[in-house]
Parts: structure tokens; C-alpha cells; sequence
């Protein structure tokens, strides 16, 4: 069913199947043929399952490391993982249509990077746990997601340049990291507010 803010609903099933052919066979042409088998909801959706599974798997391991807690670990993934990919989906909308006159909607980007960006980042969170193999894999599957994002921007926001495409993704980029350590540092701020008046 469509709905015409969030756009279209897809099943997580549909969606695995979809992302397992964006995976196999990396395109724009095959990005653009599943960007509107689902919207804004679906891929949100989608987005929590990886969330869950990072936050899961990062909270049972979290006793290997003394610097982070069960819990902290939990509920950082469960709110990062989808804060972070709606922040740097809505930067790549924003900066394709503002700078370059991209024709694609925002559901369209959110859907589109929700195809690659589950299963790998899912691959990595699994991965992660094992020394140095985890660390090699994790790199090679970020620039695999960086490949990935670069296809996809073609094909999301219609920007057949290579050139605009890429130039989209480091400032969607950029400006992810900018309001990331804003956010982290007023949140630090109020922490450290709470703890002065507390006198903890």
C-alpha cells in the first residue's frame, strides 16, 4: 500500500530479497529498479532490525571491554543505528537536491541505502567480535558500503554525474560527523551539568 508521505510499505522479506540483488548485482540501474518497492517506513523498519541485532550482539560482548557497559552498549545501537542512518539519508536528500537538482524524494534515498546498508552493516556487527580478522573484514566492508552509497546516490536522487554523486556522499558525509559531535557534546554538557549539581 502507498502512502503519500512515507511512500510505499514493503516486507522485511521482500526487502532481504531486494537488497540480496543490489548486492549481487551493484548498479544504479538495478538500485533503481527496487528505490520505490518501498518508502520511508519500510526502510525505518528495516533499519531497527540491524539495529537490534548490532545492539544485541554489542551488549552480550560488552564484557570483553572494560571501557563500555550492557546497557550502555544496548541502548547507544538501539538509538545510534537509526539516528545515524536518517541523519545521513536526509543530509545525501538535502545537499542532492540543493546542490545538484536531484529529482529524488526522500523516501526513495531512505529506501535505497536501507538495500545495502542492513545486511552489511549487520555482517559487520557479527564480524567485529573476532580480533583482528573482525578489524581487516570491517574495513573492507566500509568501503564496501562506501561503494555501495556512491551507487546509490545515482540512482536515489537521479544524479547521473559520477562526480556530483560522489561529491554528495563525503558532504552527506561530512555533515553527519559535524551534527554527530554536536549532538555528543551537548549531551556530554548535560551530563556534566547533572553530575555538578548532584555532586557525583
Amino acid at each position: 500500500m502507498r502512502n503519500p508521505v512515507t511512500g510505499p510499505e514493503a516486507s522485511v522479506q521482500n526487502m532481504f530479497a531486494q537488497s540480496t540483488a543490489v548486492l549481487t548485482q551493484p548498479s544504479p540501474a538495478t538500485f533503481e529498479r527496487y528505490e520505490r518497492g518501498g518508502g520511508l517506513r519500510s526502510a525505518l523498519t528495516y533499519v531497527m532490525v540491524a539495529a537490534v541485532v548490532s545492539a544485541v550482539i554489542a551488549a552480550v560482548f560488552s564484557f570483553l571491554h572494560s571501557d563500555v557497559t550492557f546497557f550502555g552498549q544496548l541502548f547507544s545501537r538501539l538509538i545510534g543505528v537509526p539516528v545515524g542512518f536518517l541523519m545521513f539519508t536526509g543530509a545525501v536528500y538535502l545537499i542532492g537536491r540543493t546542490l545538484f537538482k536531484g529529482t529524488g524524494t526522500y523516501p526513495e534515498v531512505a529506501y535505497t541505502f536501507a538495500l545495502f546498508y542492513v545486511p552489511i552493516s549487520i555482517v559487520m556487527t557479527l564480524i567485529g567480535i573476532i580480533p583482528i580478522l573482525g578489524w581487516l573484514v570491517s574495513l573492507a566492508l566500509s568501503l564496501a558500503l562506501i561503494y555501495f552509497g556512491f551507487l546509490a546516490v545515482q540512482s536515489s536522487m537521479n544524479l547521473r554525474d559520477q562526480t556530483q554523486a560522489a561529491v554528495t556522499l563525503v558532504l552527506a558525509w561530512i555533515a553527519q560527523a559535524v551534527v554527530g559531535l554536536i549532538v555528543t557534546g551537548m549531551v556530554g554538557g548535560i551530563f556534566a551539568v547533572g553530575r555538578a549539581v548532584t555532586g557525583n
